[in-house]
């Protein structure tokens, strides 16, 4: 760029500091991600099956919230605003792409579940049965109602805590205990099974 030659270059010049209110945004939100990132990645991967496509959708997420934090802050609940965004995001990857979430695929959500809930939802049976309810128990999981089936991904797949989940739910604890209850007993019903389904977690 051409300058006239009376005014002076300052070719040492820091660029302009971003102003203190905006600092403060950055850094609440880059706690808030750094907080969450993780969860969402792999409840994004147990959706879209690959963790570059998981990483895609949380990153398109994060980036809708960040552009929008003022406003994203004013929510009543924060974190259930933000998986609220998150869920419309792998919504729209699921359609754009023609797929169903890829419960059934995910070799993570298997380990976990195999190793958790079946335990919960069966009476004292042998390893191999409980191998052989798997595939048959992630199928049900996907049919559940939707804030049913996110209560048991994340408390029993991801292993959040309680008030983790309530967060993200936008509900109490007791909210999330009762999603939980009614979930097992729709599986259990599913899958034919007899087990403490009944009184909630143990």
């Amino acid at each position: 760029m051409n300058t006239p030659d009376n005014v002076p270059v300052d070719v040492d010049a820091d660029p302009p500091r971003p102003s203190a209110p905006h600092r403060r945004m950055t850094l609440t939100f880059d706690a808030f991600h750094e907080y969450h990132h993780k969860v969402w990645l792999r409840y994004a991967r147990t959706q879209v099956g690959g963790r570059a496509a998981a990483e895609a959708v949380v990153e398109a997420a994060c980036g809708h919230l960040l552009r929008h934090w003022n406003h994203v802050l004013e929510q009543e609940s924060v974190p259930a605003y933000a998986w609220t965004v998150l869920k419309e995001r792998i919504r729209e990857w699921l359609d754009r792409n023609g797929r169903s979430p890829a419960l059934t695929e995910t070799a993570a959500f298997e380990a976990a579940c195999r190793g958790r809930l079946l335990g919960e939802l069966l009476d004292e049976r042998d390893g191999f049965t409980a191998l052989e309810n798997g595939l048959s128990l992630y199928a049900a999981i996907a049919e559940l109602p939707e804030r049913q089936h996110d209560a048991v991904v994340l408390r029993y797949v991801l292993g959040c805590t309680e008030e983790d989940v309530a967060q993200y739910l936008g509900c109490g604890a007791v909210a999330v205990r009762t999603h939980v209850r009614h979930a097992k007993r729709k599986l259990a019903a599913r899958l034919g099974l007899r087990g403490n389904h009944g009184t909630g977690e143990r």
